[in-house]
């Protein structure tokens, strides 16, 4: 039989939402026990009166922790009646009522049910819920009927909530099946910000979501209204009252909670903002410009009661509009502070606001005029301007653009889709960044715009270059290639498991890191595709992700035996070329172990930016500086004699170096170093030989014919183009400086054939 005992109201859920908000389990317990309570977790928290007894608490498991999260939230929503605690039972099954299922969270209001499955891990794990969900599908009915015998004429919902486990896509596509709603952290983590800000009036948001187009009972619905044309649009102007709109407005914004809804583009509600208005409202304020909403009529048009009133000339009429009574059908394309500024407060139903109304707008004309209303308001954010293109460019007749919003699409679908190893980890629209969230939605679009899975298109969109995964419309396309990349990253994140998880510290998780793998998979793909070896196009993904696994798995072993200088080597690229560089070398840790994987560029790469040079280089350079300061002292000492370092010598080099040699000198002596003292020209660098060898009469008299390198003999621009060697090893040897700078290929050549043309002068 179902305990309906446990289902609490009023005063009763008061007190259950108090001991839910308590993170801890607490007991009276005697004193005599506390070495054995605290050996099973418990710990003192005050005496009683009674001296035999304690007060002890021990912290709720995390389990339970979640339950009493997902409990709070539809409390702080306003549902009426709760389960008291998790002893809550429901009878399934109408033959035999003493079969019975624990029921996590049951919540009801005057018109909904919910009945909440919850299922919590310790740290983010994958999750697979056949039997489970298997079961709850089974017993649906029979917990619906039941619920309805206690709640009648209510609309019974089932939810799946998760904490910390990645969805099969086989378990979502079942739930979907089913009708089973499914809320993980995200959504959760969204409603929660919501409550926050809106308080109960979250609750229409909410039930929005999980009632779109079902019909708000006993909703007064007309209203007087004005019928106008503008922009092309049919439009009409009325006054509503706050609370109405309120129950079928809704207001949509980008984040990982609502993923699957259009249009995306509202700005996530401030609080501040929101108290701001809400103190305005209390002090008399008013907003005399109108909100502007698009109302979804389902494609069945509007009813507009014209007046027999009119005014002769006028392209207005007026009338009595009949709104949806829908949830889910208004939504608040501008305005969304000032309407939510009316919850909670006694203007909700006394102030009526002005409103204008446009009917069915496009997904792109409601994006457009968002845009256009705040081009000149508070700037839209780089990540959720990239989360529109998605919506924006869809349809676009650029088919360039179209490709745009769809590398757009599946940057989204990383960080959202409930499946993805990326789950979490990815700042969609107005997400906060913080260690585990630090990919941007950016980063993953750009790998994706630099790798040849889409087509690009020239002009009059006639192809350019097929890509490999395109089938021509972007959601087929789409369809195709997103499971196809979450199974490559899945792989990746299974079997190196550490690493990812070590978000902004380690070398995956990380814009680089995943901007390296997915242009990593990008070369394979093509290199395979060379050797006829797949077809993308035509073969199913686990063919593919076969083919692709053989050439990944060098990577994944160098990832799980990587150390800590190689992770600090790899990060320690920085500037615009640091995502080449993760690429360039996850590339070159394949091709040691696939000989036949080679893709272009790699060699060049290989040949300039893997250190290779590096010994020699330094070798090279010290010697070089050291016979050209040989020569150069040995001719100025013959030019000008006993005082060569004053006259031959820039004033400027002079009193640096005599500075910098001074101060050592006097380090040395007042230390008591046995060190023979250094001169002034003992100190001079290598960048200052050139503006040495350049002085006065110099160059003309003196170096001219011992510094011009033979092959430079016959170039232009004098002086300044023959001792430009000179400055380009001065900049190579502060380069080589940097631990992660790689002495190119045609510099290294350049240095080794100073170094031997020197070394020749100087015998």
């Amino acid at each position: 039989m179902t305990n309906w005992e446990k289902i609490v109201s009023g005063k009763d859920l008061v007190k259950a939402k108090n001991l839910r908000k308590n993170q801890y389990v607490e007991a009276r317990e005697r004193r005599v026990a506390l070495s054995e309570l605290e050996e099973e977790g418990w710990e003192y928290v005050k005496d009683y009166a009674d001296p035999k007894f304690i007060k002890v608490r021990k912290e709720k498991p995390y389990d339970e922790r979640f339950e009493d999260k997902v409990w709070l939230l539809f409390a702080q929503m306003g549902f009426t009646h709760l389960n008291k605690d998790r002893n809550f039972k429901m009878s399934y099954d109408y033959h035999n009522p003493d079969f019975t299922q624990q029921i996590d969270v049951f919540a009801a209001d005057d018109e909904t049910v919910l009945i909440v499955e919850c299922k919590s891990a310790e740290t983010m794990k994958d999750g697979v819920f056949k039997k489970p969900l298997e079961s709850l599908h089974g017993q649906m009915d029979g917990l619906r009927k039941e619920a309805l015998k206690q709640f009648p004429k209510r609309k019974v919902k089932f939810i799946w909530a998760t904490n910390n486990y990645i969805m099969s896509r086989a378990d979502l596509k079942k739930m979907e099946e089913w009708g089973i709603i499914y809320f993980s952290d995200s959504v959760i983590q969204y409603y929660s910000e919501l409550v926050k800000h809106l308080g109960t009036c979250a609750r229409y948001q909410l039930l929005g979501n999980l009632l779109a187009n079902t019909e708000i009972k006993n909703m007064q619905n007309e209203i007087p209204a004005i019928r106008g044309t503008m922009g092309g649009f049919e439009y009409y102007e009325f006054s509503i009252e706050p609370e109405k709109l309120l129950k079928i407005g809704y207001v949509l914004h980008r984040s990982e909670a609502n993923k699957n809804m259009m249009p995306t583009y509202q700005r996530i509600i401030k609080k501040k903002r929101l108290k701001e208005v809400q103190t305005f409202i209390n002090g008399g304020g008013y907003f005399p410009n109108s909100l502007i909403i698009s109302i979804d009529t389902n494609g069945k048009g509007i009813q507009f009661d014209l007046s027999p009133t009119k005014v002769e000339g006028s392209l207005s009429r007026l009338g009595v509009l009949h709104l949806p009574k829908r949830y889910h059908s208004a939504y608040i394309i501008d305005g969304q502070h000032r309407l939510y500024g009316y919850s909670d407060t006694v203007f909700a139903s006394k102030n009526t606001i002005p409103v204008v109304a446009f009917i069915d707008l496009e997904r792109k004309e409601q994006l457009k005029l968002f845009m256009d209303i705040n081009e000149n308001q508070k700037a839209v954010s780089k990540t959720l301007r990239v989360t529109l293109n998605s919506d924006m460019l869809w349809d676009s007749d650029d088919y360039n653009a179209r490709r745009e919003a769809l590398r757009s699409k599946i940057a989204q679908m990383c960080g959202e889709e409930a499946s993805s190893p990326l789950l979490g980890r990815v700042v969609i629209g107005e997400d906060e960044k913080n260690p585990t969230k630090c990919i941007t939605i950016e980063a993953i679009q750009a790998a994706l715009k630099k790798s040849d899975f889409f087509t690009i298109f020239g002009k009059n969109n006639t192809i350019q270059s097929n890509g490999t995964f395109d089938l021509g419309d972007n959601q087929t396309t789409c369809d195709h290639f997103y499971p196809f990349l979450e199974s490559c990253l899945k792989m990746i994140k299974a079997r190196c498991s550490s690493e990812w998880a070590l978000g902004e510290t380690g070398i995956l998780t990380i814009n680089r890191g995943i901007q390296g793998v997915i242009r990593l998979i990008n070369d394979i793909v093509n290199h395979l595709v060379d050797q006829k070896k797949i077809k993308p196009q035509q073969d199913n993904i686990d063919t593919l992700v076969d083919e692709v696994e053989y050439y990944l798995e060098p990577l994944m072993l160098y990832i799980n035996n990587i150390q800590e200088e190689q992770r600090k080597e790899l990060k320690g690229f920085l500037g615009g070329g640091a995502d080449n560089k993760f690429w360039r070398n996850f590339q070159k840790i394949v091709s040691e172990e696939r000989k036949d994987f080679s893709p272009p560029g790699l060699a060049d790469f290989v040949e300039n930016e893997t250190k290779q040079y590096n010994t020699e280089s330094r070798e090279y350079l010290v010697t070089i500086e050291s016979i050209l300061k040989e020569k150069i002292a040995s001719a100025l000492s013959e030019y000008y004699g006993e005082n060569w370092v004053i006259k031959g010598i820039p004033k400027s080099v002079y009193k640096r170096a005599k500075s910098e040699a001074d101060e050592k000198n006097y380090e040395y002596v007042s230390q008591d170093e046995d060190i023979e003292l250094i001169s002034e020209w003992d100190c001079i660098t290598l960048a200052e030989c050139r503006e040495i060898v350049t002085y006065s009469h110099n160059w003309s008299e003196i170096f001219e014919n011992i510094i011009t390198r033979p092959e430079e003999k016959k170039i232009t621009g004098g002086k300044d183009a023959k001792t430009a060697w000179i400055t380009t090893l001065s900049k190579e040897s502060n380069k080589l400086m940097k631990p992660t700078y790689s002495v190119p290929k045609a510099v290294f050549e350049l240095i080794s054939s100073i170094y031997q043309w020197l070394g020749k002068v100087d015998k």
